[in-house]
Parts: C-alpha cells; sequence; structure tokens
C-alpha cells in the first residue's frame, strides 16, 4: 500500500524542492548541450562570470564537486578556448582559472534559469517574491552551518548587510543601495562573511 504522508508539512516540502530540482536539472543539461557544454561546465563559466578568476579548489568547493570532476571540465573548458589558467598572484605554484572572450560570449549566451519557472516567479508579486528569496536563504544557511552545502556568499550572512528598518527596506554598505526582500542575494561578489543570519531573518520577517 502506498505511503500517504499526509498532513506531514516538512514531508511534503522536500518533495516539492525535489521535484523543482529535477525540474531544473533537466533544464540545466538542455541549455548546457545547446551551447556545446556539459552542465559542469557551464555552473564554472557562469561562477567565474559572477565572480572573477578563481582557483580549481575554490572552485570545486563552490559549485560542490569533487577535484577531479571540476578539474576535468576546466581542462575541457580551456581546450574549447573559454577559459585560461595563469599563475594566482598571491602564490605563483598554483593557477587561477579566468574567462576569456569566448568565455564571456558563452555566458551571455546561456539563459538565466528556464523560461517557465522565470514567468512562474515573475508572476508573483514583489512580497511573495520576497518571503520565498528570504526563507531559501534561511534553509541555504542552516545547511551551510552543518556542512552539508559550500560557504554560500549571501547577504543574510554578510558584514555589508543591514537589516531591515522599520519602512522594511534593506541596506547594502559595500553597494550603497537599499532593497526589499526580493532584492536579496545568495551569491554576492562583493560578499564579507560576519553578517548576523538571526538578526537579519528577525528583521526581514
Amino acid at each position: 500500500m502506498p505511503i500517504d504522508h499526509g498532513q506531514d508539512g516538512t514531508r511534503q516540502i522536500t518533495l516539492a524542492l525535489g521535484r523543482l530540482m529535477a525540474y531544473l536539472r533537466g533544464a540545466a543539461w538542455q541549455a548546457a548541450w545547446a551551447g556545446g557544454l556539459t552542465p559542469t561546465q557551464a555552473e564554472i563559466l557562469a561562477h567565474l562570470a559572477r565572480q572573477g578568476p578563481a582557483r580549481n579548489t575554490d572552485l570545486a568547493a563552490a559549485l560542490g564537486v569533487t577535484a577531479a570532476t571540476l578539474s576535468a571540465s576546466a581542462r575541457a573548458l580551456v581546450d574549447k578556448g573559454l577559459v585560461t589558467r595563469a599563475p594566482d598572484p598571491s602564490d605563483a605554484r598554483v593557477r587561477r582559472l579566468s574567462l576569456t572572450e569566448n568565455g564571456q560570449a558563452a555566458v551571455a549566451n546561456l539563459p538565466p534559469g528556464p523560461p517557465a519557472l522565470e514567468g512562474a516567479l515573475d508572476a508573483l508579486p514583489g512580497e511573495g517574491r520576497g518571503q520565498v528569496l528570504r526563507h531559501l536563504a534561511a534553509l541555504l544557511h542552516t545547511l551551510e552551518t552543518e556542512r552539508a552545502i559550500p560557504r554560500q556568499r549571501m547577504c543574510l550572512t554578510c558584514d555589508h548587510f543591514r537589516p531591515a528598518d522599520t519602512a522594511g527596506t534593506h541596506r547594502c554598505a559595500a553597494l550603497r543601495h537599499q532593497f526589499g526582500d526580493d532584492g536579496l542575494r545568495v551569491d554576492c561578489a562583493s560578499h564579507a562573511p560576519g553578517g548576523s543570519l538571526g538578526a537579519g531573518i528577525e528583521r526581514a520577517g
């Protein structure tokens, strides 16, 4: 007899996230293959575009893949002329990967996300998107704390983040701009570790 999880909200959320992950994984494969890439190669290019040059070890940790997988994907990208290797300015013994002009063009051709999902999210009111984003950030941080996923570069764990004031507006001291919950970032190049997630969540809510 099939298992009926009934009102088990946690299990239902897990099932819903699993279905979204399956959809996103399939969409990522289609988008990557359309550009002559694998999903891991596409993720490397996108990460380098957002964060700048990076070491293999740092990329592997950020993407949650093994060193061997990262190395093979990086080697393929070098062969395709999409990234280059150069000595790290802080340690000449270590190489960093950087995007070439062709790599930048390849990133520009990658879709930001599945159109159907982008449309569904755009259809939500700003407050609804903000709630979704805030709770997802909290889940990511919990997983990060438990070392289940790599360190995240989120507003709510950033020293530059100034939680919402009485008007419900957050502020970024680094970028010097104000935003609501739907402007929270989960991957920011200006991230500085040291922020207090608890205070951010409480005030953002």
